[in-house]
């Protein structure tokens, strides 16, 4: 069986909407997007080129998978872009149409949750979501996260989608990592217990 993680930006308080730019998720009248950006260093980098280096498949909601698809194939001088090309992509969506535009991706069929529950079950490498709250909290519910790796940033927005909405499931973790890094974030891994 396929191990599921997610790897995800989030505040103090759990925020972890819009972490990439100001434009990423305005919903709800979010006004704080990009709120990641200034804690980046090279410990992240390397923790981060460490996780892409393991062979896996990903997982996005739609929304992240646009975001990303607008941006990574297009930038040149980093070591992420031919790693993030050349994964198999799958994209939770109601509203896309293969062919997607970003090259070795496919919309999971049906509901979301039932589909990851059978990409799990069958043979391959692990899976990952980067961002996609959405699809994290349905995913969650099920019961079908194994792992989190959560980049702590030292901030407080008050206000945002949270990465554990209310009315989340009880749910407990063992801390299996921590590294801080040069900017006070901590980038903690779970095992869900």
């Amino acid at each position: 069986m396929r191990k599921l993680s997610v790897t995800n930006s989030v505040t103090l308080d759990g925020v972890m909407q819009a972490p990439g730019g100001p434009d990423e998720d305005r919903r709800g009248g979010f006004e704080h997007g990009g709120w990641a950006a200034p804690f980046n260093d090279s410990v992240m980098a390397q923790k981060m080129g460490e996780g892409m280096a393991k062979k896996s498949e990903l997982l996005f909601g739609r929304r992240t998978y646009e975001n990303f698809a607008s941006y990574w194939p297009f930038q040149t001088d980093n070591p992420f872009t031919e790693v993030l090309d050349n994964t198999q992509k799958y994209v939770a969506s109601r509203t896309l149409g293969e062919p997607l535009p970003w090259k070795n991706s496919t919309v999971l069929k049906g509901d979301a949750a039932d589909a990851v529950a059978a990409l799990k079950e069958s043979d391959g490498p692990d899976l990952v979501v980067l961002g996609s709250g959405d699809l994290i909290t349905s995913l969650a519910e099920r019961r079908l996260i194994d792992t989190y790796t959560l980049l702590i940033h030292p901030l407080v927005l008050g206000t945002g989608r949270r990465l554990f909405p209310d009315g989340a499931a009880l749910a407990q973790f063992t801390l299996t990592e921590s590294v801080p890094t040069t900017t006070g974030v901590i980038i903690a891994t779970y095992q869900v217990s």
